[in-house]
């Protein structure tokens, strides 16, 4: 794409930025142009209506190239405006986090689904937060639920401080490094997560946009994508060992999955003694999140 010029108007930089993005095999094009040209100008959808006529001075023609050029060479839109919404909020994300996914409001539905009374003081905990997404979406829904959120890394961990900050939720939030469950002392009534879950020999095959961009930490789940999974299920019996959903004695545990993952799965947490309960399906219809209790 050459370089937007100063004097063409919002709409034709906006047109022009959209033709670069289509033939580039962005899936994208129209959205993610009028995206970031209203980011460059700091206008939502309707004052690029109204400014669409307007010529563009040089620094801001300048702006929208700067911002063209980082989607073009595989970017993600939201690492380049440092937000991605997630369940209706507004999430600060870094090169520290994973950028939150729709599928993971998967989690949410079915942990939300569980609970019998959202007035409820529940305790939640977020095992490996990275952001906070899941944790602050939970939250948002419950008033009277407190909740943690681990991670190994600390500037994942200021992330997700910020996030619930922003969100005024930080007066029933805390966080905590550690590996998983290992800072943690239970008993909680909901227990999250989206680990990592990918195998190693398969990152280098995932798409530019997350391979490039996402922490490798946050994506890779060691040789079979599994070890996640075996460190969750090897605390998650004295994590949720003392629930009170639904008038049951124990909590539940909710994890996001891999797509075809479910039997390997099942089949580690059986060995600790837990039973898959429920589960849900994302929007491609791959079984997405899992419910597990004491069995």
């Amino acid at each position: 794409m050459t370089a937007v010029a100063a004097g063409v108007t919002v709409e034709q930089a906006r047109r022009a930025v959209a033709t670069a993005f289509r033939g580039s095999g962005i899936e994208t094009p129209e959205l993610d142009a009028r995206i970031l040209v209203g980011h460059a100008l700091a206008l939502d959808h309707a004052g690029l209506v109204t400014a669409a006529g307007r010529p563009l001075v040089a620094v801001e023609a300048a702006r929208i190239s700067a911002l063209a050029a980082r989607r073009l060479s595989g970017e993600p839109v939201a690492r380049i405006l440092g937000q991605r919404e997630f369940w209706g909020l507004p999430l600060m994300v870094t090169p520290a986090v994973l950028v939150p996914r729709p599928e993971t409001e998967t989690v949410v539905e079915l942990a939300l689904s569980l609970v019998g009374d959202n007035r409820a003081p529940l305790r939640i905990a977020d095992l490996g937060t990275g952001s906070g997404a899941i944790l602050a979406a939970l939250l948002s829904e419950l008033p009277n639920a407190s909740g943690v959120g681990t991670d190994l890394a600390v500037d994942a961990l200021d992330v997700a401080r910020a996030n619930v900050r922003n969100l005024r939720l930080d007066a029933r939030a805390t966080f905590l490094r550690g590996d998983y469950a290992s800072a943690l002392a239970g008993p909680f009534d909901l227990v999250v997560s989206n680990p990592p879950y990918i195998a190693s020999r398969d990152i280098e095959r995932l798409g530019a946009e997350v391979r490039d961009h996402d922490p490798r930490r946050a994506l890779d789940g060691g040789a079979d994508g599994l070890d996640a999974y075996r460190a969750i299920a090897a605390d998650a019996g004295r994590l949720i060992g003392q629930g009170h959903l639904q008038g049951h004695p124990q909590g539940h545990l909710v994890v996001e999955i891999g797509a075809g993952q479910q039997c390997d799965v099942e089949r580690l947490f059986a060995e600790r003694g837990l039973a898959v309960m429920a589960s849900r399906h994302d929007l491609s219809g791959e079984i997405r999140a899992l419910a597990v209790r004491s069995a």
